[in-house]
């Protein structure tokens, strides 16, 4: 089951899975773009059963309702990869609580509800797997991403412990850390009437098809997390192992809007 498949990095993953899974869900609000990607899956990978499910994930009963068709379809995945997310790009100060709230909802409750529903189906079978995707921005308190980074700081807190308590189950969690990647998130996670991106280096620009490669690659060796590309792992490495009050100086001198 993934989330967000409509486009980015949940659409690679739909693509690179497509062939070694038997049967396959996609999940994203936009039906069009859902069985647009599905069918091109079909067409190139006829052994693999796609199912196109339109939800919205920040309604609580859309997941319930989620999981429960896909079961009753027999679709109960062994394997969760929680890619859908939202970002917003701007001082805290100024945004509009909605789309704050609808972040949330999403980045943090959505990805913490729909891992409880599918994980006690993977615990009778004693196998499976969740791949959360975080990010970079997770190891950071980012100024004008300060709610999105935070969210993906609870990604990769949860999917640690998570992956602890579920070992002796057999289910394995990876949380995947890239930095930024050519999607549309950067166009969404844009305010309305805002003409700025959000500032990246071309440099640390990995492709998307990199960064699912190397996902699914670590979370088949069971790796906790996964940052892709040399440059980003670096990156990763590196912020550990500053103390927070020189973040606090590095994070207080960046590029900002």
């Amino acid at each position: 089951m993934i989330t967000g498949a409509s486009s980015g990095l949940g659409e690679e993953f739909a693509r690179q899975l497509a062939g070694r899974v038997q049967r396959m869900v996609l999940v994203a609000r936009r039906v069009e773009r859902l069985e647009a990607v599905a069918a091109e899956l079909r067409e190139q990978f006829p052994a693999t059963a796609v199912m196109v499910i339109a939800a919205d994930l920040a309604v609580p009963d859309a997941r319930l309702a989620l999981v429960e068709m896909a079961e009753a379809a027999g679709f109960a995945p062994d394997l969760l990869v929680n890619n859908a997310g939202l970002g917003d790009y701007g001082e805290f100060i100024t945004a509009e609580w909605g789309a704050l709230e609808a972040m949330l909802d999403l980045n943090v409750t959505a990805l913490s509800h729909l891992s409880h529903l599918v994980l006690p189906q993977m615990k009778r079978r004693g196998a499976g797997g969740i791949l959360n995707i975080s990010s970079l921005a997770s190891t950071l308190p980012i100024p004008d991403f300060a709610v999105y980074a935070a969210t993906k700081a609870y990604v990769s807190s949860f999917s640690e412990a998570l992956r602890i308590e579920l070992r002796e189950h057999g289910i394995r969690v990876t949380s995947l850390c890239p930095g930024p990647v050519k999607t549309e998130f950067g166009e969404v996670a844009r305010r309305e009437g805002s003409s700025e991106g959000m500032p990246a280096h071309a440099l640390f620009y990995v492709p998307k098809e990199q960064v699912v490669a190397e996902a699914l690659r670590g979370l088949e060796r069971g790796r906790a997390r996964v940052f892709p590309g040399l440059k980003i792992a670096a990156a990763g490495l590196a912020i550990g192992a500053l103390p927070l009050v020189l973040l606090r100086i590095v994070m207080g001198r960046r590029p900002r809007r």
